[in-house]
């Protein structure tokens, strides 16, 4: 039986995405990694996933890091690039290293100990026009004046997954070309007039209708309308929520706000009402009257 990426689900703070369900197969991950690398590689078993579960230093939501062949992989999928993603990759592969090498080799010795080496790649998906790819480096957060090369450096490279970018690499992982494809018609079905629910459904209905993900579309379609909500929203939620904080008196911009939108959401899912959440995403009046109904007594939020 193939092994599917799992996780432990306790004190999670971020919800899983669809692009993780997507590549949590072996085989679906090693087409990935042979579209990044330019390499054709045909045994899935040869992956050996370490993800360091529940790892949210700096609210990094890491999909998965993995080892095959003599590199150590972490993979990331986000909707806004931000300057010192190098640096949270940075102490996410020190512990990865420090679990998988450290603690079973002895660096006393004499002899030099060969390590993987690390490849860190983030999967840019959001709406912000970005190049196809591009290079941010650890060096470039360095204080002083460059005269000195630094002991360290960590670079992660952001690929471009939206709809028309990439094409040769979309053209070498049908998993993240039909991905690309599902998160631009839902996008497309929004700025057409459609909330966000019916937005998703109507995109999954048309894939599956032409085969695209059909499998995985059919067999966990609710949880998928779940990861794909939350995945889609993610900037909208941002912006909505700064706006709101600000509006409601309930804190002074994201962080508060965050966890006002993220408390109302988990309520909302609870009580099966997250055609409510849909609306209040788009509605700054209903927002608004969920806020005052779910949080109206609580001194940590109303004293903010």
């Amino acid at each position: 039986m193939e092994e599917v990426v799992t996780e432990n689900r306790g004190n999670r703070e971020h919800k899983d995405r669809f692009f993780k369900k997507v590549f949590s197969s072996k085989k679906a991950l090693l087409n990935l990694y042979n579209a990044v690398n330019g390499t054709n590689y045909t045994n899935p078993d040869d992956i050996e996933i370490n993800t360091i579960e529940d790892f949210l230093y700096l609210n990094m939501k890491n999909d998965v890091s993995f080892l095959f062949t003599d590199k150590m992989n972490l993979y990331e999928h986000q909707s806004s690039v931000n300057p010192n993603m190098p640096f949270r990759g940075f102490i996410y592969l020190s512990k990865l290293y420090h679990k998988t090498v450290y603690e079973k080799y002895d660096f006393f010795d004499d002899k030099l100990v060969k390590i993987p080496m690390p490849q860190f790649v983030v999967f840019y998906n959001g709406t912000k026009e970005e190049p196809d790819r591009k290079v941010l480096s650890l060096s470039d957060a360095f204080n002083g004046d460059g005269k000195f090369e630094p002991a360290l450096e960590c670079k992660a490279t952001v690929l471009n997954i939206n709809y028309e970018h990439n094409k040769e690499l979309m053209e070498k992982c049908t998993e993240l070309r039909d991905y690309a494809l599902l998160i631009s018609r839902i996008r497309s079905n929004c700025q057409s007039g459609m909330v966000l629910g019916d937005a998703i459904d109507k995109a999954i209905d048309d894939c599956i209708n032409e085969g695209i993900m059909k499998e995985i579309l059919e067999a966990h379609r609710m949880e998928a309308k779940e990861m794909l909500f939350t995945e889609y929203n993610e900037e909208a939620h941002i912006n909505h929520v700064k706006e709101s904080s600000y509006e409601n008196g309930y804190g002074k911009g994201y962080d508060s706000g965050i966890d006002i939108m993220s408390q109302l959401y988990q309520k909302l899912k609870e009580l099966g009402r997250l055609d409510d959440f849909d609306k209040a995403m788009s509605d700054q009046g209903y927002r608004k009257q969920l806020i005052e109904e779910f949080f109206s007594n609580e001194t940590h939020i109303s004293s903010c």
